[in-house]
């Protein structure tokens, strides 16, 4: 099954949401810090060379062709930071920020157009220093007015993600041309300093005689590694050159990184397609999503010969939450033991083996495969978190966290099936005369499954819905072009959607566009499930307040145990490897940083003796 990242992946979102606190530790005597992290050192000195998860010496050159990270097959843009419109992928590669993650560290930052950091001792505001050989990739200059405009503009007109985790910036100013500070409205929130350090830096000249807002097929003005030099609109491509007169390509920062003369993005009607593009040479890389295909599609001389190399890397990353999502907007999904009941309906463990291979485990918890996740009975910290919203909670949530039921494995396990009934029937959904699924009103039960073009999705979806026809319920999928399933899902016009969100080791401001009730009513926010629940606003709160690790966790296993018990989804699976299968052309540095989700494009390099031999076999 492919994943379906329901948060867009581009680099600035990464490094604006994904990313966290501040820290105070290695200071010099000015108060300024080369990096940024939460509670705690920075693992790098000031005089750091290069990332340690690099080969500072890999050669340029090359291309690489690849499908991007999220499943999509057109696009229609290339402004990634609004709503409208289907962007392109790897458009990350055209924009700087000020500060860039070290993947080696869960929630570290360092300098990149900004030199150094100086966060006040009231924690109100943060002052950034800015390098003044920053530029555009038009020549002109990179200053603190076009880091004030970045904020302001998606503040008033980016995604609503950007409004939802900048809600507590008070402001930016200008100090002068290479100096800006951000003031912020509370003190408490610890995710400020490095969500504006993160955000993309676009240019305020650039945008004065042109609408942000809207999409556009004109490549956009950055100062990063690339910049467009081909595109074709649809079921095309879009294809990146590496800038040699890239301002940043020498700072210890970018060391080893964009090795790459050409990345280009190629985009196939699905993913089928997309494997025979892969065999037939016109993609390079390919992340394999789809356990069907690793398991039968690779048997053919190429790989035989060792010219086409599957690999699997270990995934260390928190796998987050994969699964269909129920849409309680919709009154049929209101009461939790009705979408407990779509839970017990479906048969992971027949899935997993007849369809699966068994390469996947089951997802429970919306922190799965990390120390997020909430296990056994709530702490006494996670208790007084708790108790101020035990009228309004589950009794399980006092208890073991919810775990998905375990099946017989038959597709169609009686015991399972006969407990979702008894759900429905205590929710008020009586089996009627024609075997319908009914409540008092007479109205039938009937639900859609949203899908694209997938045939994978479909093939997995199939058991869950016979066995919810079985219980009576009016199920059905529906397949729709990208184009269409982008504005059902940005307007939240379905019944049920599949989805992934890929969360971080220390979660915190983003959190409010995954689960608060103010993301449930704003159109193209990631609460797909349209959560919305006091509970659940006051510890996304207490988690983005927390003053220390122990603090944070406490506050996530609580919030885990709440949206779990909840029964908002229907949890799907996960896995702790990357499978990727590409040509024998490339190398990659040894080590693999801890924290990066990412593969091929940023670290790895062409190789000309491999491309050579392989050219010549």
């Amino acid at each position: 099954m492919a994943h379906h990242p329901c948060r867009r992946t581009w680099k600035p979102v990464l490094a604006a949401l994904l990313l966290v606190g501040f820290a105070t530790a290695q200071a010099g005597a000015s108060g300024r810090t080369h990096g940024l992290s939460a509670f705690g050192d920075l693992k790098l000195p000031a005089d750091f060379k290069h990332f340690d998860y690099v080969n500072p010496h890999a050669p340029k050159g090359g291309r690489v062709a690849l499908i991007g990270p999220v499943a999509r097959n057109t696009f229609d843009s290339f402004n990634d930071f609004i709503v409208k419109g289907e962007p392109a992928q790897g458009l990350e590669l055209l924009f700087d920020a000020l500060m860039e993650r070290n993947l080696d560290e869960p929630d570290a930052v360092y300098g990149l157009v900004a030199h150094s950091a100086e966060l006040a001792p009231d924690r109100g505001s943060v002052t950034f220093h800015m390098r003044p050989e920053a530029k555009f990739s038009d020549g002109s200059p990179l200053t603190a007015a076009d880091v004030v405009f970045s904020l302001d503009v998606l503040k008033e007109k980016g995604n609503p993600v950007y409004g939802l985790a900048l809600n507590d910036v008070a402001k930016a100013e200008a100090v002068d041309a290479h100096t800006v500070r951000f003031t912020f409205k509370v003190t408490t929130n610890r995710d400020l300093p490095l969500l504006v350090a993160g955000l993309p830096i676009f240019s305020k000249a650039y945008y004065a005689t042109r609408e942000f807002d809207q999409t556009t097929l004109e490549p956009p003005l950055g100062s990063g590694p690339y910049k467009i030099a081909d595109f074709k609109a649809g079921a095309g491509f879009v294809s990146y050159r590496r800038r040699d007169d890239y301002w940043a390509k020498d700072l210890p920062i970018n060391r080893g990184h964009f090795n790459f003369d050409e990345v280009r993005y190629v985009y196939f009607r699905d993913r089928t397609a997309g494997l025979l593009g892969l065999t037939g040479g016109e993609l390079d890389l390919r992340e394999e999503l789809t356990s069907r295909d690793w398991m039968t599609q690779y048997d053919i001389p190429a790989v035989k010969e060792k010219r086409l190399l599957r690999i699997e890397l270990r995934d260390r990353t928190p796998s987050g939450a994969q699964g269909w999502f129920l849409n309680t907007r919709r009154p049929k999904f209101a009461d939790p033991r009705v979408r407990k009941a779509f839970d017990y309906a479906f048969d992971f463990e027949f899935a997993n083996r007849n369809l699966m291979y068994g390469l996947y485990d089951r997802t429970a918890s919306w922190f799965e495969n990390s120390e997020l996740k909430a296990k056994g009975k709530p702490s006494a910290a996670e208790i007084a978190l708790l108790e101020p919203f035990r009228k309004d909670l589950s009794p399980e949530v006092f208890e073991e966290p919810y775990q998905p039921p375990v099946s017989d494995g038959s597709g169609k396990d009686r015991k399972l099936l006969q407990a979702a009934d008894k759900l429905l029937k205590d929710a008020g959904w009586q089996i009627d005369k024609a075997g319908k699924r009914t409540n008092a009103k007479g109205e039938v039960l009937e639900v859609e499954f949203l899908i694209e073009a997938d045939p994978s999705s479909e093939r997995l979806l199939a058991g869950f819905v016979e066995n919810l026809r079985r219980l009576g319920v009016s199920a059905s999928i529906r397949r729709t072009e990208a184009t269409e399933y982008q504005r059902r899902r940005k307007t939240f016009d379905f019944d049920v959607i599949g989805g992934r969100y890929a969360l971080r080791p220390t979660p915190s401001a983003e959190v409010r566009g995954l689960w608060t009730s103010d993301a449930a009513r704003k159109d193209g926010s990631s609460n797909l499930a349209g959560i919305s629940h006091p509970a659940v606003d006051a510890l996304v709160e207490r988690v983005i307040a927390a003053k220390s690790r122990e603090e944070m966790l406490a506050a996530v296993h609580a919030l885990d145990r709440v949206i779990r018990a909840g029964h908002y989804w229907v949890p799907n699976w996960y896995s702790g490897v990357k499978r990727v299968v590409y040509w024998d052309r490339y190398n990659r540095p040894e080590k693999t940083a801890r924290y990066d989700r990412r593969i091929g494009i940023h670290t790895w390099w062409y190789d000309t003796a491999k491309a050579a031999r392989l050219k010549s076999n």
